[in-house]
């Protein structure tokens, strides 16, 4: 729908837009491409040419199809039977007939039209003098009040399917099914008198049902008094309220609408607001624009073949959408669009999809892939992970957010302390409900929430728990205790205790609020709390101080191998060995993959490898002793030491290495990520540099720690830790810790599985 309308290369299916396709031309060669335009008009004005009417929403949209030769933009209309070879006009029609690959892609993201039930018609209902009334509902069969369904043969009240954020029910309603075979339910609560939600049992998927009015006045139901609730009451029970939503959108005000460069909205694509409000405040922060948009023509001139797979086309693409302006244009002020700007949807900017982005970073991720609500936190870091992946030799945008933090674990018998260091990426603060400052109307409530549970009256107006954000920083700075600490000065388990602190403050903070949580029963929860967040925000008293004058630090010991009694040769699945074997993991790993999990199959076994990668002190760390028939005699070669005095496993350097990657590479990514696996094959694809580093160089790093590898990690300045200090490390910027509120994204709804997305941004003051 563009001006300049879409060229698809008919031998890559490639589609480009007019700025584009000449650069795809003097790449490749290929100079035959297919033109497609679409033009809208508000009623039929008749189709000229190959022109092909469609209507939607009464528009007529007529697309134009041709087939345009390079370099000289010879141009043959479509359909043109008579001077097209057979196989050429086979080609050009499968193209025009294909459906979008997003459909194929993402079928479930694609409303279905709903059908009417087959049993909708014939449908005998049972004549036992039941009858529903308009609310108080509880399942027949436990004491469920929400998602209750009524059956529409025999009027059976019961609860629908248990989901895994905790609502739903126990499964009554299809188990009463299986006993009778009445197929039709009618969900309470839904019913309008525009319809309902009616589920068919037999047909396995939500259906219409004509009959319904008469179906439901069988049970003294009358649809048309009916209002649709969220928990069974009627409307005129309940006090009207604005939503979160509302309060959210600031619903009611008069707002002005921004167009221009930064002001360009993108589209839900379906459950994928945490992609849309984490993009925009990526793209907010200069080194990001900087890195994709301000090198946009360098990374569109140098991109593959395919660009849909390239990382940083697919950025710049996306950058260059929000931030050009060419899709957040003012209305022309005319009459025709005047009136049609009367139709409130017409106020909204048109935006853009970022379908083929998506697509890509969520390539092979087993959430973020589906059409489901993610969480922002994680896709955030997802991203970042993508960032330093692909930004090897190049700016990386992602440091703005890197930042050291010094643990410090101290023996509560000894006394003795121990200091370690880890790169982190956001601050996660706890909420303490005990300090809310509304107790006393939060005790009352909960009172008032239970009589009227009691006496099936409307619930009271909630009341949110009010947390000081002064008091989330407490908390944070607690202390927590280690469970199953061994104390190397006791050389035994004891108390333990670890303290957290910012050894560098990054350019931006990320704050994360831990409102999800899990409750006793392990069903994930979100924490129904309101925390101010102030405009200015000072940490620099959260500055990590190092080992302090009289303190002393625990030895550098390893907890002993417990040795099980059983000394019997355990059955070990050879085959899922071997698979694993064959994925680049040392042998003695994939044996005790497959033991500690219990000859479950590999992909467990894998998935124990990856898991205990990062427990270099538990003793079912690879690394750590195997039962005695699965682990041969110890090597006596001197293991690799990391600057904190940690080893360097050598069964983490055999993996990397069994990679094509030189040992001291891995050993020195090794050192810069606190012997964390994952982190330090990342660290590798971000340094090709290191790779030129001297033999030399790698054999003391086998043997000699570094002591200074952190040694300028305290200091109080502006400066980039490294590489300038610390060659082998990551990249650390220090600041003063002094910050302003720059965004938030906030998560509307109360359940972990659900509910929107919203971002808000400050851009100019």
């Amino acid at each position: 729908e563009s001006d300049g309308g879409l060229y698809v290369c008919m031998n890559t299916f490639l589609g480009f837009g007019r700025e584009h396709v000449e650069r795809h031309y003097r790449k490749t060669g290929q100079s035959v491409y297919m033109h497609l335009k679409r033009n809208v008009k508000e009623k039929s004005t008749g189709a000229a040419g190959g022109a092909v009417p469609r209507r939607k929403n009464g528009k007529v949209f007529l697309d134009e199809a041709k087939l345009v030769i390079f370099p000289d933009h010879f141009e043959i209309p479509l359909p043109n039977i008579e001077e097209l070879p057979a196989l050429v006009t086979i080609a050009c029609d499968a193209v025009l007939n294909a459906s979008s690959a997003y459909r194929k892609q993402e079928p479930d993201s694609w409303e279905e039209e709903i059908q009417v039930s087959k049993h909708a018609r014939s449908l005998r209902q049972t004549d036992n003098g039941v009858r529903i009334p308009p609310s108080g509902w509880k399942c027949s069969k436990c004491e469920m009040r929400e998602n209750l369904w009524l059956n529409l043969t025999d009027g059976a009240v019961l609860c629908g399917k248990w989901f895994f954020d905790g609502s739903g029910g126990n499964g009554h309603a299809i188990q009463h099914y299986r006993e009778t075979n009445f197929p039709l339910a009618v969900k309470l609560g839904t019913i309008t008198p525009d319809g309902a939600d009616v589920y068919s049992f037999d047909e396995e998927e939500a259906v219409l049902d004509p009959h319904l009015a008469d179906h439901l006045a069988h049970f003294g139901i009358d649809m048309l008094q009916m209002q649709k609730t969220e928990n069974g009451h009627t409307d005129n029970e309940v006090r009207p309220r604005v939503s979160e939503w509302e309060v959210i959108q600031e619903s009611g005000l008069k707002l002005k609408a921004v167009y221009g460069s930064g002001y360009t909205g993108i589209k839900n694509l379906g459950s994928s607001c945490y992609l849309g409000t984490t993009m925009q405040v990526l793209f907010s922060i200069p080194e990001f624009q900087r890195a994709y948009v301000g090198n946009l023509q360098r990374i569109f001139d140098y991109s593959p073949l395919d660009p849909t797979q390239d990382f940083a086309t697919q950025m710049a693409k996306l950058g260059h959408g929000l931030l050009s302006g060419q899709h957040s244009k003012p209305p022309v002020k005319s009459e025709l669009i005047e009136q049609v700007m009367k139709e409130e949807r017409q106020h909204q900017q048109k935006g853009i999809s970022p379908r083929m982005f998506k697509t890509l970073v969520s390539k092979g991720h087993p959430e973020f892939s589906s059409n489901r609500q993610q969480d922002a936190h994680e896709f955030l870091l997802h991203m970042i992970n993508l960032v330093e992946r692909n930004s090897a030799g190049s700016e990386n945008p992602s440091d703005v957010f890197r930042f050291l933090v010094e643990e410090r674990i101290q023996c509560c018998q000894s006394r003795k302390v121990r200091y370690t260091q880890r790169v982190d990426y956001l601050m996660q603060l706890p909420v303490p409900i005990e300090a809310a400052t509304n107790r006393e109307e939060l005790i009352a409530y909960e009172a008032k929430r239970r009589e009227a549970e009691e006496q099936r009256r409307a619930p009271p107006e909630p009341v949110r728990a009010r947390i000081p954000f002064t008091a989330c920083l407490q908390a944070f700075t607690e202390p927590d205790n280690v469970a199953d600490f061994w104390s190397s000065a006791l050389q035994a388990k004891s108390a333990g205790v670890k303290t957290s602190r910012f050894a560098s403050f990054p350019e931006y903070l990320v704050l994360q609020i831990k409102k999800f949580t899990f409750g006793v029963d392990w069903v994930p929860k979100k924490l129904d709390v309101s925390i101010d967040v102030p405009d200015f925000l000072d940490l620099s008293r959260l500055r990590a101080t190092g080992l302090q004058a009289g303190e002393e630090e625990l030895p550098d010991l390893t907890p002993p191998i417990v040795i099980p009694e059983d000394t019997r040769a355990p059955e070990i699945d050879e085959s899922s060995v071997m698979q694993l074997a064959e994925m680049g993991f040392p042998l003695e790993a994939c044996r005790k993959a497959v033991y500690y999990t219990g000859n479950m199959g590999p992909e467990m076994a894998f998935n124990w490898i990856i898991a205990h990668m990062e427990e270099p002190e538990s003793p079912r760390h690879p690394e750590a002793r195997c039962p005695r028939s699965l682990k041969p005699a110890p090597q006596a070669e001197p293991r690799p030491v990391t600057p904190a005095g940690q080893p360097a496993p050598e069964e983490s350097v055999s993996i990397l290495t069994s990679m094509g990657f030189p040992r001291h590479q891995s050993i020195q990514a090794l050192k810069s990520t606190n012997n964390n696996l994952e982190r330090a094959l990342d660290w590798i694809f971000t340094h090709p540099e290191s790779e030129e580093g001297s033999e030399g160089a790698s054999d003391m790093a086998d043997t000699e720690p570094n002591d200074n590898a952190f040694s300028s990690a305290n200091a109080h300045s502006d400066s980039t830790l490294s590489p300038d200090q610390d060659p082998v490390g990551p990249r650390i910027k220090d600041g003063p810790g002094r910050y302003e509120l720059f965004a938030f994204i906030s998560h509307m709804g109360t359940s972990t599985m659900s509910g929107r997305y919203v971002c808000h941004i400050k851009k100019e003051g």
